[in-house]
């Protein structure tokens, strides 16, 4: 049974990032629907969707598509403000942490994980990361480097037990952003490697404490759905009206052009279509598919690149 009005998460249960938004989903005691995608190309219910766009998670909601947790997380807090993400009027803090939680953070825990589990790594992964980073995924460099690996984690570690050393439950006193984003990480190396986690946590009783207070919050409410039931979701929909937000943009953009948007990393992906909705914060293109009609995808300003189309 499907339900065009709930949140489509297409993501897979070892993804992190998509860890972070099942946590988010179960703070807010969201009902969401689950479509389970591969962890590498090719992505065949995906790709219609997005337009190119692969990374993993993806949230669809009718035939509006948001692409990258840092906009889907925003989309999440606009439609279900209750209880908020930014609590005790942090308006900015959750999202500047994401910053180190979701690179520097994460870059000790992939390096970690990766690098303990050396040659168990399949190498259809190992190819398929290969080009999405656009340079090799040198598993045996990460083995080589473990010892750093460990210190670097065991460094980021500490700066959540040092945090909660006021005696609150959560990093900003109230569950926020910022936990969750920490959190995946934490859930990332311990799902992996848990006698590792156990020996690197092991002198932190804070960190631990809030581990398990984040791992009872659970995951919402999920309910399974295909992908082709997904993309049937998104072709009788039609993408959600939005005012134009008339924040001046520094760039030439305005609403109306057609430009291409990607991820600014090495391999780039370019997405084309034409801007309905732009801010400082976020950027959305209306595209075509041929066999599902119009949809809009969402992508935040920050990481991101706009080119001419």
């Amino acid at each position: 049974m499907t339900d065009s009005r709930l949140p489509i998460l297409h993501h897979f249960e070892a993804s992190p990032f998509s860890e972070k938004i099942r946590v988010i989903f179960g703070f807010k005691q969201i009902a969401w629907q689950s479509v389970l995608i591969p962890r590498i190309m090719p992505k065949p219910d995906l790709v219609p969707l997005t337009g190119g766009y692969r990374r993993t998670p993806v949230m669809q909601i009718g035939a509006d598509i948001f692409c990258d947790t840092r906009i889907i997380q925003r989309e999440i807090e606009k439609r279900f403000p209750e209880p908020t993400l930014f609590p005790g009027g942090n308006g900015g803090v959750p999202d500047m942490t994401g910053l180190w939680t979701d690179r520097i953070f994460f870059g000790s825990a992939v390096f970690l994980a990766f690098g303990s589990l050396g040659d168990k790594v399949p190498q259809d992964f190992i190819d398929d990361r290969t080009k999405l980073r656009g340079a090799p995924f040198d598993v045996k460099a990460m083995a080589a480097a473990l010892p750093h690996h460990r210190d670097q984690f065991r460094s980021q570690a500490a700066l959540i037990e040092a945090q909660l050393a006021h005696g609150g439950k959560f990093l900003l006193g109230e569950f926020s952003l910022t936990d969750a984003g920490c959190y995946m990480n934490i859930w990332y190396v311990r799902s992996n490697l848990p006698e590792l986690a156990d020996e690197l946590l092991a002198e932190f009783p804070r960190l631990r404490d809030w581990e398990q207070r984040v791992r009872i919050l659970g995951h919402g409410t999920r309910t399974e759905l295909s992908g082709q039931d997904a993309l049937t979701i998104a072709a009788k929909a039609t993408p959600e009206a939005r005012a134009p937000e008339a924040t001046r943009d520094c760039e030439r953009w305005r609403i109306g052009d057609v430009v291409k948007v990607s991820a600014d990393e090495p391999v780039k992906t370019p997405i084309e279509g034409e801007i309905v909705s732009l801010s400082v914060h976020h950027i959305a293109i209306r595209r075509r598919d041929p066999d599902l009609g119009e949809v809009v995808v969402h992508f935040p300003r920050l990481g991101y690149v706009v080119s001419d189309a």
